[in-house]
């Protein structure tokens, strides 16, 4: 692993290559080093230019001198104090007193929206950012997927973080994707990138950091996939003989909503807890009739639900969208689809959340005939959502939603994807790639489906948080 020399801006860097990565982990050293974004460096060589996929012409021995050409991107200046300046970076809804600070958004790179909409929910998780800011990818030979995903979302968010509400090119971030899954990268016969599915890239992009990220809880670390894995636990039974049962248990990141006939509702099309499968019967030696119960013996904290809205039509070769209606609540609780031990156990804050909901209305008319002294955000307090025994779990059962990721147009590899995230109580924003506009919860629950408008595909729940009362 050679050490090189980079020039850029009169300064000089000494730093580790290691040529068996690929150049974009070198730009991402860069990167942290100097401020400038990987899809504005240019690094020269004895006259030929790195590329981000290829180290052909450059061979690097110790002590080699590069050069780095690019600027680190300019922040925004600060409109002038005077009545026609308004700074667009805190936005005001109609009615609001307290201004909203908008997050950066993601720039298109030509049907990029699936990543652009998946990355803005997952940002919504506090402990994933948390986790990221403090992430280092030991820079190795042979360097696993995980690690070059994860470094790389840790660059992507630091650069989002940093933003002051410019949306960011996240070219850089695609280039790793794109070589890390290549199922992701397919091209259209014009060589233009194919729209993806927005479920994938969620589900590719979880199975990186659970198993790379940790996170700090009371002095330990936890790995992250506490935070997001759940268990099943499977039951089969024999309805033709009494004398077979089986017994499993599977780990779960995402619960699967089908959009049959009968669901009108969510929580209908996750409830799942008893079912009839036809397989093969080895005590009877031919297919017999299971039935199937499945419960939940863990719930994360963080739970994500796919609305199966896509199925494969031969005929026509895609994968067709069901725009059926299905509505989505705001607070959701899982408590029947869990084990009866499990029960037990979320059984004290289920009650705690009842005594706060009684005493609610007596705070609320409170708060109204002191609406002089009003309460500073960090004055509120709230309970842990997780069991002492068991960090990132929920403790309760009753989660919020806190993003969405929607989908409009009539197949999975067409149309559009958006991303809506909860920043505040009540308050959401459209994360539509590098446009990020602020909008009602009204308008948030209008994304439940039945026509050509956005339609829920992704569902982020978040743990529901038990406010102390002071």
């Amino acid at each position: 692993m050679p050490k090189v020399n980079v020039k850029w801006s009169g300064n000089r860097y000494e730093v580790d290559v290691d040529t068996d990565c690929d150049p974009i982990i070198f730009k991402a050293q860069l990167f942290e080093l100097t401020g400038v974004a990987p899809e504005r460096q240019k690094v020269v060589f004895k006259g030929k230019a790195l590329k981000d996929e290829s180290w052909e012409g450059f061979n690097l021995s110790d002590g080699a001198l590069l050069m780095l050409l690019g600027s680190v991107e300019e922040a925004p200046k600060k409109p002038k104090d005077t009545d026609e300046a308004m700074d667009t970076n805190d936005v005001k809804l109609p009615g609001e007193e307290k201004q909203l600070d908008l997050p950066a958004g993601l720039g298109n790179l030509g049907n990029t929206c699936f990543m652009n909409a998946t990355l803005q929910v997952m940002r919504t998780i506090p402990e994933l950012n948390t986790a990221l800011s403090t992430y280092q990818a030991p820079l190795d030979n042979n360097i696993p997927v995980s690690k070059k995903m994860s470094f790389s979302l840790k660059l992507l968010f630091d650069q989002l973080n940093k933003s002051q509400n410019n949306a960011i090119n996240p070219a850089m971030f695609l280039v790793m994707l794109h070589q890390c899954f290549p199922q992701l990268a397919t091209k259209t016969p014009r060589g233009e990138n194919e729209q993806q599915d927005a479920n994938e890239c969620w589900t590719e992009l979880v199975r990186c950091i659970n198993n790379e990220l940790d996170i700090d809880v009371r002095g330990k670390k936890v790995n992250f996939r506490k935070f997001i894995e759940g268990v099943h636990q499977i039951h089969l039974k024999n309805t033709e003989t009494d004398d077979e049962e089986a017994h499993s248990v599977e780990t779960f990141t995402e619960l699967s909503c089908y959009l049959t006939q009968e669901v009108k509702y969510l929580q209908l099309g996750i409830n799942k807890t008893k079912e009839s499968i036809t397989k093969h019967s080895e005590k009877l030696g031919k297919d017999a009739v299971f039935e199937k119960t499945t419960l939940v013996s863990r719930l994360p904290a963080y739970l994500c639900i796919q609305m199966v809205r896509f199925f494969y039509k031969e005929k026509e070769q895609i994968n067709a969208k069901i725009l059926k209606d299905v509505k989505f609540p705001k607070i959701l609780d899982v408590f029947e689809l869990c084990t009866p031990e499990l029960k037990e156990r979320l059984a004290p804050k289920r009650a705690a959340f009842k005594e706060y909901e009684d005493k609610a209305v007596e705070v609320l008319r409170e708060s109204k005939l002191n609406e002089g002294k009003k309460e500073k955000p960090e004055d509120i307090k709230y309970a842990p959502f997780s069991f002492d025994d068991d960090p990132g779990s929920n403790d309760s059962g009753f989660y919020e939603l806190q993003g969405i990721v929607t989908h409009k147009g009539r197949s999975s590899n067409s149309g559009h994807y958006v991303g809506w995230v909860r920043l505040e109580e009540n308050k959401w924003v459209k994360c539509d790639d590098d446009d990020v506009e602020p909008v009602s919860e009204e308008d948030v629950f209008r994304l439940s489906g039945g026509g050509d408008w956005h339609c829920a595909y992704l569902l982020l729940y978040g743990p529901r948080r038990l406010r102390i009362l002071q």
